[in-house]
């Protein structure tokens, strides 16, 4: 198979999925596409599939979506000490507050990024190993992090019901 015929099969399977875990993990669809779409855009002008291209997608995904993350912070902090220096800088947790959207979108919003990233790859259905891979960690200790994540989330969840 030529690699443009299998670029569009590995879109169309695979496109959904990425953008469904970047738009959980930024909580802004228009965000989670164009990075989605970039990763796509990066494959194909690749112009070769690489060995577990599905991993290969996500991990790029991931690492834009944290510039882009970044980027933003920085200047989101610039403009706020231009425009009003008695202004409170952005939180850390990438804009997700309390009592911004969702009660599950709240609750990943305040998780370690490490945590709420590994738990937005599982609930997409990725493997420990490619899980492990795009998170650059030990595939052994993929199941107790994930048990810990889960921990720290049920943590921050039913804290946001019991106040």
């Amino acid at each position: 198979m030529q690699f443009d015929e299998s670029f569009v099969l590995l879109f169309d399977a695979q496109f959904p999925r990425l953008f469904r875990y970047l738009d959980r993990l930024s909580g802004e669809p228009d965000l989670a596409a164009d990075l989605a779409q970039e990763a796509f855009i990066r494959l194909y002008r690749r112009g070769t599939m690489p060995e577990q291209p599905e991993l290969w997608l996500v991990t790029v995904a991931l690492n834009l979506f944290r510039n882009a993350r970044s980027t933003r912070s920085r200047r989101r902090h610039l403009l706020a000490r231009w425009t009003d220096p008695a202004r409170p800088a952005e939180s850390p947790s990438g804009g997700l507050e309390e009592g911004e959207g969702s009660p599950v979108q709240a609750a990943l919003g305040k998780l370690e990024q490490r945590d709420r990233e590994m738990l937005l790859l599982r609930a997409e259905g990725y493997s420990y190993r490619e899980i492990a891979t795009a998170l650059n960690l030990n595939e052994s200790s993929i199941g107790t992090l994930l048990a810990r994540a889960k921990r720290a989330f049920r943590r921050v969840y039913e804290g946001f019901h019991a106040s």
